[in-house]
């Protein structure tokens, strides 16, 4: 059984247009808040991050923003988060959150949140850590690409075995309890943080 002392969220710094998004972004964050985990995430106010990050903070929850130096705008940080950290560059950002947590979840959003999805992911694939990374699927928005990752499987491109690194529901409680319950692969682990 997986500890979650804190969760790394990753989401669009947009909002979007679908209403259910922007509710289980703020029910994603009141539910950390009540079960004492640790939200740790991009430190905007904007978007649905800033939705993840008032339901956790409406709750008395804790929640930690990481920031490059060149992100920090006025109308784009939040300034009343738990904890603010300030990076260089948005390298020492992920870095920073991969340290700071026990486990990830992905929400809806675009190119950036896909990318720091892949990113983890990747790094769980080359042993670079085991900590469980879900995949919080609202309505279907990741339908799409749960597709086009099973037919990576089928055309050999992706080992079912690292398909499986990613932990999929459309309910927060259950993704919550597969996120406890993970249990990774044994793989030897031939990269080291710093040739990230």
């Amino acid at each position: 059984m997986n500890v979650l002392n804190s969760i790394c969220v990753f989401c669009g710094s947009s909002e979007g247009n679908h209403e259910e998004v922007i509710s289980q972004a703020i029910l994603l964050g009141e539910k950390l808040a009540e079960q004492e985990i640790a939200l740790v995430y991009g430190a905007a106010k904007i978007g649905i991050m800033g939705h993840v990050a008032k339901g956790a903070l409406d709750h008395n929850g804790k929640v930690i923003g990481v920031i490059p130096e060149f992100l920090k705008l006025k109308e784009v940080v939040h300034q009343g988060l738990s904890e603010l950290i300030t990076t260089e560059n948005m390298h020492q950002r992920k870095m920073k959150m991969h340290d700071l947590s026990d486990g990830f979840i992905t929400l809806p959003g675009g190119f950036g949140t896909l990318e720091e999805l892949f990113e983890i992911i990747t790094w769980s694939q080359l042993g670079l850590h085991q900590k469980p990374i879900g995949l919080l699927n609202v309505g279907g928005f990741y339908d799409h690409l749960l597709g086009l990752l099973e037919n990576m499987v089928r055309r050999g491109f992706l080992k079912m075995e690292n398909f499986e690194l990613l932990l999929v529901d459309d309910n927060i409680n259950g993704l919550l309890e597969k996120m406890r319950a993970f249990k990774p692969a044994q793989v030897p682990k031939w990269l080291k943080p710093s040739r990230t």
